[in-house]
């Protein structure tokens, strides 16, 4: 359970900038050129990652690289670009929280990862929590920016359960470097042919793109690429539920922005969304209802046990019976005498052989 909490935590941190994401993205990254904005994040971000690995792609890795790159860089930093200039963060946010339910739908597909009910149900509160954070008021919909986030959303939870498929033919550093790489260099000439010459940048967009391309982006998907090689595919969909959260957060303490009842409420629901999908959550659970049917013992079996467990204590009744020996003190053949006034304990009797005195007073009995 421990290695579990630690590998949910790892995780965690790729949700978490990414919602820092579309707060850079909005305030400082210049709007209107979607594909430069992909190819400036994802070709640092993956440079800096080769350079930790220092590993290049081998056999079947070539063409796997360039599929992974594609879904889950490329085209989805593309559209989420795009999707976060042309919606609320509140409507962008919630289309992306679905993804948990799609990556647990191709990991059944794809990895026979059965979806699990705690699962399902952790999906379906997430989403609740995401709706109630978010939608505080009216906010402008526009269909290219709800199509693009569909758009994002599907392709990056096709290209995670690949990944995750694929994952023992690489390490996660070198994987995810060449992802970034093959992502980025798809993107550039269709940056060149369709937004022209690339953006002028000044000093908040280059720290803006800085901070994208080191935290928000190297970072982030080795984080997320290592929980996908150890978790399910399910788990890892519903610690992507952070990301919102830490919209909603990042809004109260930078943009100084009230947190209201009906948003922490949301809070809450998508917190015990994400523990329901954790299989630690799970096994507690059937550990707290197994405690929970059993029944409690009667008062004073415990002691009675104890008592059956180390044999029936001595009696001093009139139905006891002693021998001649007893009075005297003396050892005899058949037993110990101990003081006047204790019963004598037979060894004969206790290994299982009738001795002479015992005969007698059996057939006395009968």
């Amino acid at each position: 359970m421990e290695a579990t909490f630690r590998w949910a935590l790892v995780t965690a941190i790729a949700p978490v900038a990414w919602g820092t994401n579309y707060f850079v993205t909005h305030q400082f990254l210049p709007s209107g050129y979607p594909l430069y904005g992909a190819a400036i994040r994802a070709l640092p971000a993956g440079l800096l990652l080769l350079l930790v690995s220092g590993k290049r792609p081998r056999g079947s890795w070539w063409w796997k690289c360039l599929v992974l790159g594609t879904l889950n860089m490329s085209a989805f930093f593309a559209l989420i670009y795009l999707a976060a200039q042309l919606l609320a963060t509140s409507v962008a946010s919630t289309v992306m929280a679905t993804s948990p339910v799609v990556m647990m739908l191709l990991a059944w597909a794809l990895l026979s990862e059965r979806p699990r009910i705690p699962h399902l149900a952790g999906a379906g509160i997430g989403i609740a929590g995401v709706c109630l954070m978010l939608f505080t008021g009216v906010a402008a919909v526009g269909a290219l920016g709800v199509l693009a986030s569909i758009a994002a959303m599907v392709m990056s939870s096709f290209g995670y359960v690949l990944a995750k498929r694929w994952s023992e033919e690489a390490d996660v550093l070198s994987s995810t470097s060449w992802q970034l790489i093959a992502g980025g260099v798809v993107l550039v000439p269709f940056a060149v042919v369709v937004e022209g010459a690339p953006p002028a940048l000044e000093g908040p967009a280059i720290l803006g793109f800085a901070y994208v391309a080191v935290v928000a982006t190297a970072l982030a998907f080795a984080a997320w690429f290592t929980g996908l090689r150890h978790l399910p595919a399910g788990t890892v969909g519903l610690v992507g539920l952070l990301n919102p959260v830490t919209g909603v957060l990042l809004g109260t303490t930078v943009a100084g922005e009230a947190l209201t009842a009906r948003q922490l409420c949301g809070l809450v629901l998508v917190l015990l969304g994400i523990l329901l999908g954790q299989p630690g959550a799970a096994r507690l659970a059937a550990l707290v209802r197994s405690r929970a049917g059993r029944s409690p013992s009667p008062a004073g079996a415990a002691p009675a046990m104890a008592v059956s467990a180390a044999g029936p204590s001595p009696s001093r009744s009139s139905t006891t019976t002693t021998c001649p020996e007893r009075v005297s003190g003396r050892k005899t053949a058949t037993g110990t005498a101990n003081t006047p006034g204790r019963e004598v304990i037979h060894r004969g009797r206790r290994a299982g052989r009738a001795t002479p005195t015992d005969r007698s007073r059996d057939a006395g009995s009968r």
